[in-house]
């Protein structure tokens, strides 16, 4: 008899010990797989930003707000916000609208082209501001840039001015009016249009860009001069 309660209890052993070794191996898939999937990073200044995946690429949902790049180094501002910065050779800066901390929390900050490209980078590690081409890539997707505007702005009118015209965000992409800033330190469009940089250069003076309003479901591609302020937005590399 007690040969036979020896051999269950091995057994039941047997099959705990089976029944913990796969359900470690369970919690560490889980565990993985639910960090593969996040949909959160952080930049190098402690904020967080969403993303969402648009066709084949992968882009933040909010306009970034961070005051340092990738190294940690301070991005530079103004004094006052409204300094004409005009004559300054290539003007690496960053603002809040107006100068009102307070309004960054929701639309991000403003930033010169210079700063966009600069090699210590201001998106968070893996990701990067978008060229020219990965803009039309996203906005050919969406429909063509007559269309694109619509499906990328955020509905309604808490954030947008009114008429928010074909705003239904189907992308995901959450667009936010942030305003901008000229190079002689008016701030202005705020509430009323977004424009965002992209890195590609078309000239020693301008670079594109993409603008979207509360009035239009397009989105206008263009070019402005370098020391413009100018929303951002993220990429994910390949």
């Amino acid at each position: 008899m007690n040969y036979f309660i020896r051999i269950i209890m091995l057994k039941n052993k047997s099959i705990l010990t089976c029944l913990f070794f796969v359900m470690g191996f369970v919690f560490i898939l889980l565990d993985s797989c639910s960090k593969e999937n996040s949909t959160i990073i952080t930049d190098n200044d402690g904020n967080v930003y969403h993303y969402v995946t648009i066709g084949t690429q992968v882009w933040t949902v909010e306009n970034l707000k961070t005051k340092k790049f990738g190294n940690g180094e301070l991005i530079g501002t103004t004094t006052p916000a409204t300094l004409d910065i005009s004559n300054e050779d290539s003007p690496k800066y960053q603002w809040a609208f107006g100068g009102y901390d307070t309004s960054a929390t929701k639309y991000g900050r403003l930033y010169t082209w210079y700063t966009v490209t600069d090699n210590r980078n201001i998106c968070p590690a893996g990701w990067h501001v978008p060229s020219d081409a990965e803009w039309t890539t996203l906005t050919t997707y969406l429909g063509g840039e007559s269309v694109a505007g619509g499906k990328l702005k955020e509905t309604g009118i808490t954030h947008w001015l009114t008429p928010n015209i074909g705003a239904t965000n189907e992308s995901g992409f959450l667009a936010l009016p942030g305003g901008s800033r000229d190079y002689g330190g008016s701030f202005g469009n705020y509430r009323h249009a977004g424009t965002w940089w992209s890195s590609t250069s078309t000239s020693a003076l301008d670079a594109f860009s993409r603008s979207m309003y509360h009035d239009e479901t397009s989105t206008d591609r263009s070019a402005n001069d370098k020391h413009f302020g100018f929303s951002v937005r993220c990429v994910k590399n390949n």
